[in-house]
């Protein structure tokens, strides 16, 4: 049997997309990517099985979908966030998470934990739902906002940021003939302010590390950087920050454990 004492898997099931990262040493050997979906057991199962016993742990929103079916660990996303946030820049005070259905702020201990945190979980303002339903108004594919965003010489004011009235008002704006470029800066600023608030609830100290999905997009990497008072650090790999946290923890832990801990 080859060894694996020094690889380890990590799973975040988030609400849209579930992540699955394959450590090698301080390494990601290989990552998959895929929606959740009604059922994301049936290509987990498939993943671990052939993965050869490697010990694995389980995070993010349908984490307990795991229990019992996974021989795997299972953790907080903010547990995971943190120890993934000291691994990738251990120079950050905090850590920012935004994913598709909530966002969160997380003050960072040097041992790799963390101390206070906020979240915001009922509202879909400023997560990647939001940004995504915005993106339809506006007939832009998701991945074309940001980028579609930033040609704008100017944001267009939002007198809202919940999700059902913001839309509302970008139809009518888009109806009035309102250029779109600006109306998606609009967009991004208005979110950016609402996670800087939500962020300001917490020490952010120097150095801040901003994961999730939604930090892959640059223009809101660009905003959230006007609007918070420390330096923001992105990774290579922002999407997968949760999911190697979850290996890198399950790689720490004695043993995974059995199916139905």
């Amino acid at each position: 049997m080859a060894d694996t004492g020094n690889m380890a898997v990590g799973i975040d099931l988030g609400s849209r997309m579930t992540k699955v990262v394959r450590l090698r040493g301080d390494c990601i050997a290989d990552a998959n990517v895929f929606d959740t979906g009604h059922d994301p057991m049936a290509p987990l199962r498939d993943l671990i099985e052939g993965l050869g016993g490697e010990p694995a742990c389980a995070t993010g929103y349908g984490r307990r979908l795991a229990r019992g079916r996974l021989p795997c660990l299972m953790v907080t996303e903010i547990r995971a966030c943190a120890r993934a946030a000291r691994h990738l820049a251990p120079e950050c005070d905090s850590v920012i998470d935004v994913g598709g259905q909530d966002s969160k702020a997380i003050e960072l201990a040097p041992d790799g934990g963390f101390g206070r945190f906020e979240m915001n979980d009922r509202c879909a303002a400023g997560t990647g739902r939001f940004l995504e339903v915005m993106a339809t108004a506006l007939g832009y594919a998701l991945d074309e906002l940001g980028p579609e965003a930033l040609r704008a010489d100017a944001p267009v004011r939002l007198d809202s940021v919940c999700t059902v009235f913001a839309e509302s008002e970008v139809v009518s704006l888009v109806a009035s003939g309102e250029d779109r470029r600006r109306i998606a800066l609009g967009l991004h600023v208005a979110t950016a302010r609402r996670i800087a608030a939500m962020a300001s609830r917490i020490a952010l100290g120097r150095r801040t590390l901003f994961v999730g999905g939604v930090a892959r997009n640059p223009c809101m990497v660009e905003v959230l950087r006007e609007e918070l008072p420390s330096e923001l650090v992105v990774p290579e790999r922002p999407e997968l920050a949760v999911a190697l946290g979850a290996a890198l923890i399950a790689r720490e832990s004695e043993s995974p454990a059995p199916p139905g801990a």
